[in-house]
């Protein structure tokens, strides 16, 4: 599995300085972030699955936070896309 760029997980500064800009309370702001960050990720995990983000079960994602979980766990921090 390839490294992921920090853009790749996290907002760029473009769409943090939009979402800074949006007119929304700070909760609404930190659900944004979190909306686009997630939007992100189901790119890539469908991506890495082989199906659409619309095909995606939650089986599936559980699947491949376990896949990236044991990468983790057995290569490494550097192994796993998600770099937490």
């Amino acid at each position: 599995m390839a490294s992921a760029e920090p853009s790749a997980q996290f907002l760029t500064p473009e769409e943090s300085y939009a979402v800074d800009g949006a007119l929304l309370a700070s909760h609404e702001k930190f659900l944004t972030r979190l909306t686009i960050s997630s939007l992100k990720l189901l790119r890539h995990i469908a991506t890495d699955s082989g199906v659409s983000m619309e095909a995606l079960t939650h089986e599936e994602i559980i699947a491949w936070f376990e896949k990236d979980a044991k990468l983790r766990y057995e290569q490494g921090p550097d192994a796993a896309f998600l770099k937490w």
